[in-house]
């Protein structure tokens, strides 16, 4: 991997195709929007924009925010080319790996990913966006250019009348108990990353308003467990593609890479 520094911007190279739509835009996350072709959004506290071409990938950070931060985030030292060709699958799969080029899981903040997904539950993904929008202005940290996501001490400090500017509905309970939870002790995540996903799942669905699907998404998403297999409605579609009674354990260690190629796919055709 090759890094090189501009005036306002890095430049990665070396490295193997970062396609910012289909990362930004797969489901995984909920605070990134496409401008002018590039992508912007705050995570792990910090502003950034993002941008590709069949060359390189580009960011508005230093080197030394690459390599602290933004390596670890974007997960650029894996390759989900090898992964991808790993798999066993029928020309379905193929396909959704064609289409979904590119793709990588984010690393993301557990407690935001816990958060963000809890909210998520039958809900849509602009709902999603504006509730956690709405949730970062009035209780994140100001940071340049926008609001860090609130930490789960800050929101166990307040009442669940203070969520009613979410307008987030029954999901207000389960985000205030979380926040409690994980701010108390009770959840620690530090405990998680040595569980088996099976321990671990057990373990997170413990918390009210955390059923299978969201709890799969937090461990993938927020936890690194790459196994989990998240299912919602459009996984139910594309179920005579993969082994749906097992959670797609047939894809092994990364079945929740598997699982983003199919979703992406599967929502983006509407199938």
């Amino acid at each position: 991997m090759k890094i090189i520094e501009h005036e306002n911007y890095i430049e990665i190279r070396e490295t193997e195709r970062f396609a910012p739509k289909h990362t930004f835009e797969c489901g995984q996350c909920f605070r990134w929007f496409e401008k002018d072709g590039k992508f912007e959004g705050v995570a792990m506290g910090r502003k950034l924009t993002v941008w590709a071409d069949e060359n390189a990938m580009y960011m508005t950070a230093t080197k030394d925010e690459f390599e602290t931060v933004w390596r670890k985030y974007f997960d650029l030292d894996r390759s989900y080319e090898s992964i991808a060709k790993a798999f066993t699958g029928d020309e379905f799969f193929a396909q959704a790996v064609g289409y979904g080029l590119g793709l990588r899981l984010l690393k993301q903040d557990p407690w935001e990913a816990l958060c963000s997904f809890i909210i998520s539950q039958c809900n849509n993904i602009s709902r999603i966006q504006k509730i956690v929008a709405t949730l970062c202005e009035n209780f994140g940290e100001k940071i340049e250019g926008g609001y860090a996501f609130p930490t789960a001490e800050k929101i166990a400090t307040l009442e669940l009348s203070d969520l009613d500017v979410l307008r987030s509905g029954y999901r207000a309970k389960y985000i205030l108990n979380a926040a409690k939870a994980v701010a108390n002790g009770e959840i620690s995540f530090e405990k998680m990353e040595s569980m088996p996903t099976d321990e671990a799942r057990k373990y997170i669905m413990s918390l009210n308003g955390v059923g299978r699907k969201v709890a799969d998404c937090f461990l993938l998403f927020g936890m690194a467990k790459y196994d989990a297999f998240p299912v919602d409605t459009w996984m139910k579609k594309a179920k005579d593609h993969y082994d749906i009674k097992n959670y797609g354990a047939h894809f092994g260690e990364f079945a929740g890479i598997a699982q983003q190629y199919i979703f992406y796919y599967a929502r983006s055709q509407k199938i």
